[in-house]
């Protein structure tokens, strides 16, 4: 089970021109945000990573607007070979990781096999990530978690973290879903 506690939030290179292009975007927009306010309110910190941000341009207006701080810039596909985003997902001292972002088939399936590699515990949110076309998000889910990843969904992860039906936090989740 996730634990608010052990948790960081990873958002993969929700960028430009390219965000734009994924496919079922409005509805991945949405649940990026979703996850993004969700973490807010149960106080996960959140790692955001830009793609090379000179050629594709920086993260989109509708999540940047939700970040703190600002993104770790890399050039790999894989998170985990950017030195700056391997010592600030290690600042955390936290073992379990929630990704979202783009393109799952790509930067989100290396980023989640670098971590679990460094044996973190990976929970890809599926309706937060995506691809220019639904096969490749597919396949990309499916190689995550062949690899030993878990699939899971925006409600599934903001509810096993709250874990229970009241109180200020579980009022704000559900806002959030609603």
């Amino acid at each position: 089970m996730l634990s608010k506690d052990e948790c960081v939030l990873v958002v993969i290179d929700v960028q430009g021109k390219l965000a734009h292009m994924m496919h079922n975007k409005e509805d991945l927009f949405n649940n990026i945000q979703i996850m993004i306010q969700g973490a807010k309110a149960l106080d996960i910190p959140v790692i955001w990573v830009e793609q090379y941000p000179e050629g594709l341009g920086g993260t989109i207006e509708e999540i940047a607007d939700l970040l703190e701080g600002a993104p770790v810039e890399k050039v790999t596909f894989n998170s985990c070979l950017n030195d700056e985003f391997v010592k600030t997902l290690s600042s955390y001292n936290r073992q379990q990781v929630l990704v979202v972002g783009i393109e799952t088939h790509i930067c989100v399936y290396q980023t989640v096999m670098g971590l679990l590699k460094a044996e973190y515990d990976v929970h890809v949110v599926a309706d937060g990530v995506s691809s220019r076309t639904e096969d490749n998000k597919l396949i990309g889910l499916e190689k995550m978690k062949d690899g030993g990843a878990h699939i899971t969904s925006t409600e599934t992860t903001l509810f096993e973290l709250v874990r229970i039906a009241e109180g200020q936090e579980f009022k704000e989740i559900l806002k959030l879903v609603k």
